[in-house]
């Protein structure tokens, strides 16, 4: 999927091309899973540039808009990210989906995500398989004891934990996603926070540690302090001192020296920030509607023959996509295989991905657990019986389709559709 891209023109993993190309954040993350003592997320503080602030928050949706917008006016734009303003995997629908969107619609660009890494060891999978390529993880040490003083509490679910028992769960989730990314090939950012008094001495054993888990640069950041924090009464380390760190560290990483410290919705070359003269494109985007629709200009359908709506879900080997043709009527796009059964739930997340421009499906039934994987993925599965063309209009219209909808009725068989993806038979 990623075999032609030239990851090369990552600005911020290759200092030598940061005048050539840039990147734009798209803010499609606003909930965070941990709170950090140096982070203070004011959503609309359009001056400060630092990470965690944006001027809005965008819908997948909104983003695939906000990005075309961003390339008319910067073409230059090689890689487009994920960095909060809380975390991505806080918020993993959405990024999930942005990411998918990105790479249908814009196959050239560098997908990159940063993130604390305290759920993202689960999604890897799917991320290498979108591919995202880069992706950053911020450990601010590898001591629960020194990192306990460096979070006020990190969330699992529903459940807060503090002190040494958060610090220990989110270095056991860090160094599991970390070892997860290089499995599947991802290059792997770190991100340290150097926080005088806390943290600055433990920076050599974080290069260390991270060596050994196979990272492939090193970001030693100095600290800002943000009013209404605990921690912004520190001082930010001096210029030295970060050159000192940096130097000693990199007998363990090679280092990033030419970081930005980027907003989250930061959007041009790191050394010609546009994000002010973008910011009336992305609050004019964040009004746009947010459903996927204007991403999802297709309607999948399970079909024997093509002319009417006539396989259940489970059945289909294969679906036909279509769309509206600009003349009041309905093309035939392509047709595409449907996984094999089995697999569990697994085969409906597939379709979901293999489906994944498409806003809705038409079929003539489906259980329980696919329709609503495929609502999770944004797919609305729709249940009928009649014409195919009399079916897209009901959805592209969104009028008639109660009059052409079969009533939902239990599956008999044994696997597919209670969720074991078996396939009817």
């Amino acid at each position: 999927m990623t075999a032609s891209i030239d990851f090369n023109r990552h600005p911020c993993f290759n200092a030598k091309v940061k005048g050539q190309y840039g990147r734009v954040h798209l803010p499609v993350a606003p909930k965070c899973n941990i709170q950090c003592n140096y982070c203070n997320r004011k959503y609309d503080c359009v001056n400060e540039s630092r990470p965690g602030v944006t001027s809005t928050v965008l819908t997948p949706a909104q983003a695939l808009r906000y990005m075309g917008k961003v390339l008319e006016k910067e073409p230059r734009i090689s890689v487009a990210g994920i960095a909060g303003p809380g975390d991505p995997f806080a918020n993993a629908e959405e990024t999930l989906e942005t990411m998918r969107l990105i790479r249908k619609n814009f196959p050239q660009t560098i997908l990159c995500l940063a993130s604390n890494g305290m759920d993202l060891a689960p999604h890897v999978p799917e991320l290498a398989e979108i591919g995202v390529s880069h992706v950053t993880v911020t450990v601010n040490g590898v001591d629960p004891e020194v990192t306990a003083r460096i979070y006020s509490w990190v969330r699992d679910g529903k459940i807060l934990y503090r002190g040494v028992q958060g610090a220990e769960l989110l270095l056991a989730r860090q160094t599991a996603a970390i070892k997860a990314l290089k499995q599947h090939g991802i290059t792997v950012k770190i991100n340290t926070i150097v926080i005088p008094g806390v943290n600055d001495h433990h920076i050599m054993e974080v290069a260390k540690t991270m060596q050994e888990l196979g990272a492939d640069l090193l970001n030693c950041m100095a600290m800002f302090p943000n009013a209404g924090t605990r921690f912004e009464d520190i001082v930010e380390p001096s210029r030295s001192e970060m050159a000192e760190i940096r130097n000693q560290a990199e007998a363990f990483l090679p280092q990033m020296r030419h970081c930005t410290r980027c907003r989250a919705d930061a959007v041009g070359l790191l050394d010609e920030d546009r994000t002010d003269e973008m910011r009336g494109c992305l609050s004019a985007c964040a009004s746009l509607p947010s459903t996927t629709e204007i991403a999802r200009p297709y309607v999948a359908v399970a079909t024997l023959e093509g002319v009417l709506v006539n396989q259940h879900l489970g059945e289909a080997t294969r679906f036909q996509v279509w769309k509206e043709d600009g003349n009041g009527g309905y093309g035939l796009v392509e047709e595409r295989p449907a996984p094999p059964p089995g697999g569990g739930v697994r085969r409906w997340q597939t379709i979901g991905r293999i489906l994944g421009d498409c806003r809705a499906i038409l079929v003539c039934d489906l259980g329980e657990t696919p329709g609503r994987i495929l609502k999770e993925t944004g797919i609305r599965p729709i249940t009928m019986t009649g014409f195919i063309e009399q079916g897209l209009r009901a959805v592209y219209t969104g009028k008639g389709l109660t009059s052409l909808q079969a009533r939902m009725r239990k599956c008999a068989s044994k696997g597919a559709c209670a969720g074991g993806g078996g396939g009817c038979g």
